[in-house]
């Protein structure tokens, strides 16, 4: 037994040792990773009942088409964050520090202004806001919604803005300590969430106040504890707030802008979309499926996050085989996670009924069996895009972005009320609003790297 045991330790130290410095770094992220993601699926899943069973199902989909509402914040972050990770990793491969610093400085102040004032504004405006009717529930519920979306609204400007330093991370290529500070807030909020049951009646504000308080007291400790430690070189400071990098930032950061409204529409109505045709029941079901199948997707962005920013070092480098490489591997990981995803659509009601308990959720076999296609679409042009993300080549991503989230509400709306099909009418308008990720993408990364077009259409 020992000798099986030293076998496998020798076989994982080569395997964490060997090959180029990127990989190995990717590979030893990859594997922290692993296991972070797999306390964070294992803590997601163990929430879901909870709070199900501590407000009901109705109210959790209010809970749920509430957040989505609420994160059409990200709208206001204008791609700053995006622009950032790559300008950092630029820089840091120049190691040119001192603007590395520049660039977190200035998007930590420019989001700080952005939000406060997006926060006062919304205060004012909450005053008028009909949320029962917005959100199609009984009007007795305003005050107590009206007071939770402050709750929300307040989580989402802080968390905005104090998540640079996750962004920073994965710039600098450790994906596993971004993970990690993500984790951390699930589980903090699991614990409130358990002592909530334990003690409490269900109520919907003290667990927007536990979902919401918990992550922001990682985000602070995350921040505090990395630019006094590994990152005090890049601290954020007021002495070195450059508004004129801001343009750096904002040239590249619009078009991951327009590219982030897309994804919002696209992910983020499907609540709304469901909540007024159908019900908030039925949030809850689509909900259960999206988390259920989205266990793939996390496995696969495990695997394919530090590809964003080594795709910037190794494309200046000229390293091209270590990317057409890296793509051949991902190649191989979907198909491993497609065949995973076939086995979890097999067996998905006995799961549904062991995780949430005998008739808590009514889910169909066509919203699975569309959930898990989707989210095979989805990683299949998930490496492709992740490359052209790190090479700042996003015009092509940028033009379809603009058309993709008015492909996706019409498709839906024509699904849902002229072929009145049911609730996986939002995963069928996802697919199919996600043309560029399987279409364009991979064709761009076949004309850059593989046939190295002169066309320069497909290199901005």
């Amino acid at each position: 037994m020992n000798g099986y045991f030293l076998k496998a330790r020798d076989f994982l130290k080569a395997y964490l040792t060997e090959g180029h410095e990127r990989s190995v770094k990717a590979k030893k992220n990859i594997l922290a990773s692993f296991l972070i993601k797999g306390a964070s699926i294992g803590i997601s899943l163990l929430l879901v009942p909870l709070t199900i069973n501590y407000i009901n199902s109705s109210r959790y989909g209010i809970w749920l088409t509430l957040s989505s509402i609420v994160a059409w914040l990200s709208f206001f972050d204008v791609g700053l964050t995006q622009g950032l990770r790559n300008k950092f990793a630029e820089a840091k491969a120049r190691n040119d520090d001192e603007v590395a610093r520049i660039y977190v400085s200035t998007t930590y102040a420019i989001l700080a202004i952005i939000f406060f004032a997006i926060w006062v504004i919304f205060l004012v405006c909450n005053n008028y806001l009909n949320w029962p009717k917005i959100l199609n529930v009984p009007a007795e519920m305003q005050s107590e919604i009206s007071l939770l979306a402050v709750i929300v609204f307040t989580y989402f400007c802080l968390s905005f803005v104090l998540k640079i330093v996750s962004t920073v991370l994965l710039a600098d290529q450790q994906p596993a300590r971004s993970s990690l500070i993500d984790m951390l807030g699930q589980l903090v909020s699991l614990i409130f969430i358990v002592i909530l049951v334990k003690t409490t009646e269900g109520s919907l504000l003290k667990l927007g106040i536990a979902l919401c308080v918990s992550p922001l007291l990682i985000l602070v400790g995350a921040n505090l504890l990395l630019f006094r430690g590994i990152y005090s070189k890049y601290r954020p400071g007021f002495s070195k707030i450059r508004f004129i990098y801001a343009k750096d930032l904002f040239n590249l950061g619009l078009v991951f802008f327009i590219i982030q409204l897309a994804a919002i529409i696209q992910f983020q109505t499907a609540n709304i979309i469901i909540a007024r045709n159908f019900g908030t029941r039925d949030v809850t079901s689509y909900n259960i499926v999206y988390k259920y199948f989205s266990i793939l997707n996390m496995i696969f962005t495990i695997f394919i996050t530090p590809f964003w920013s080594a795709s910037t070092e190794a494309y200046q480098k000229n390293d091209i085989g270590w990317i057409r490489n890296g793509i051949k591997k991902y190649n191989q990981v979907n198909l491993l996670l497609f065949l995973a995803g076939l086995i979890m659509l097999i067996f998905s009601d006995t799961v549904y009924r062991v995780w949430l308990g005998k008739g808590t959720v009514d889910i169909r076999f066509s919203l699975s069996l569309w959930g898990f296609l989707y989210f095979n679409v989805m990683m299949f042009g998930g490496k492709y895009v992740n490359f052209l993300n790190g090479i700042s080549a996003l015009r092509i991503q940028f033009i379809s972005s603009v058309i993709s989230p008015f492909l996706y509400i019409a498709v839906a709306l024509l699904l849902i009320k002229y072929y009145h099909l049911g609730v996986y009418s939002l995963f069928i308008a996802s697919v199919i609003a996600s043309f560029n990720g399987f279409i364009l993408a991979p064709l761009q990364y076949n004309r850059i790297i593989v046939k190295k077009s002169d066309s320069s259409i497909w290199y901005k």
